[in-house]
């Protein structure tokens, strides 16, 4: 179990992942210094969520009226999750957490290149105020605004207010992964997520130093529609 500090991060691991926590240190953008659960715990213990999720014997855990109360005075998730506004993909019960395990930030094709201030400093925020070591960017099969970059590269028209900036951010994935053997828009999903990852590794100056150190890890997954399971991104 954790103790007192990490235990507020509502997530369960077994005895021998357990870290002793302290109070959560001022943030530097040269200060490195991880505050949560290590990454490779934490995305353990997401994708056991969803398996359970994928099996059908989801839990549900902490999401009571008498769960949001310890919350009320701040909040510790243990990752931040980059997802699609798509109403079918909800990252709290696809993983089967509960309140307060996600710092979620959904934008429609969750994409990052191009997305602004608004994404790019929420992710810092979770790193440097709510000290995650774990950034995930998930993208999830018939993506709809992926599809709508494919269609509109295709017909080389544009779409009406800021749909059209929108759809133009996520047509580079798209000419990466148009001459990639396979379905067009699997691959242009895939590429849509890699381009985030890629940009967040190397994105200063708050996530770069930590992830060089070691103390950060950024990933890339995909989440079936259809099925429900989550597959890792090399």
């Amino acid at each position: 179990m954790f103790v007192q500090q990490l235990s507020r991060r509502h997530f369960l691991f077994t005895a021998s992942a357990a870290i002793a926590g302290t109070s959560l240190p001022s943030y530097a953008a040269d200060h490195p210094t991880p505050t949560g659960p290590p990454a490779d715990h934490v995305l353990h213990a997401l994708l056991e969520g969803n398996k359970r999720f994928v099996a059908g014997a989801i839990t549900h855990p902490r999401r009571s009226p008498a769960d949001f109360m310890p919350l009320a005075g701040g909040q510790n998730p243990i990752v931040a999750i980059v997802s699609c506004s798509d109403s079918r993909v909800s990252p709290e019960i696809l993983f089967d957490v509960g309140i307060g395990d996600i710092f979620a930030i959904r934008i429609a094709g969750n994409y990052v290149n191009g997305a602004g201030v608004s994404v790019k400093g929420s992710v810092e925020y979770a790193v440097a105020e709510l000290g995650v070591n774990l950034i995930m960017i998930l993208g999830h099969s018939q993506c709809g605004a992926v599809k709508a970059a494919i269609q509109h590269l295709h017909d080389n028209d544009a779409l009406p207010g800021a749909i059209n900036d929108l759809v133009n951010s996520i047509k580079p994935a798209v000419l990466t992964a148009q001459h990639q053997p396979g379905n067009l828009l699997e691959n242009s999903i895939r590429a849509n997520v890699r381009r985030g990852v890629d940009l967040l590794d190397e994105f200063e100056p708050i996530i770069a130093p930590r992830v060089r150190a070691g103390n950060l890890k950024v990933v890339g997954a995909t989440y079936d529609l259809a099925t429900g399971k989550v597959e890792m991104q090399s």
